[in-house]
């Protein structure tokens, strides 16, 4: 099945505490891409009302000894009903191209179809190919921008000012095409 686990990982949904094992891992998850205004970015992403609010829709695989080796958060909008958004996904390298990005995806598909949504939506940075490969290998499509950077159409200062982001969408009515 699409979403199993590697044996010795074990899925589970976030608690408030969990907010810090996430952040102390993030840094050498992305290898210090971007630098320090790289890590500074993606820890104000994850403030903790993520791991305070967004608990049921969000995700943390474990190995068996506890030790984290992924997450995704994300969500159904508020004011988009029909719309789920991943907002930030990370997985231990050491567990890379063995299905378990993926399967965090498809229980988010999953959920995201349970509670009425057509579609996934999800941003990356420009820079970042391995996100960008990820992607559209499961099926995302990339959204038009109001620029191109290095021939990808991107949303200019989408997260703040200089903060340019690769808009991904996905249709829900087959969650687990395209794999």
């Amino acid at each position: 099945m699409v979403d199993e686990l590697p044996d010795g990982l074990v899925p589970r949904h976030p608690m408030p505490d969990d907010q810090r094992r996430v952040l102390a891992v993030m840094d050498a998850w992305w290898a210090g891409f971007q630098g320090d205004a790289g890590s500074l970015q993606r820890s104000l992403l994850l403030p903790r009302l993520f791991f305070q609010h967004f608990t049921d829709s969000s995700f943390l695989v474990e190995r068996d000894d506890g030790a984290l080796v992924a997450f995704l958060v994300g969500f159904v909008s508020q004011s988009q009903p029909e719309v789920a958004y991943i907002h930030f996904v990370g997985v231990d390298p050491s567990v890379r191209r063995r299905g378990v990005g993926v399967s965090l995806y498809h229980r988010f598909f999953r959920l995201a179809t349970a509670r009425g949504c057509r579609r996934v939506r999800c941003v990356t940075s420009p820079g970042n190919a391995a996100s960008l490969a990820f992607h559209t290998g499961i099926g995302f499509q990339v959204e038009p921008g109001d620029a191109m950077i290095e021939g990808l159409p991107v949303h200019r200062d989408y997260d703040g000012p200089g903060l340019h982001r690769v808009a991904f969408t996905r249709t829900l009515t087959d969650p687990t095409s395209r794999l």
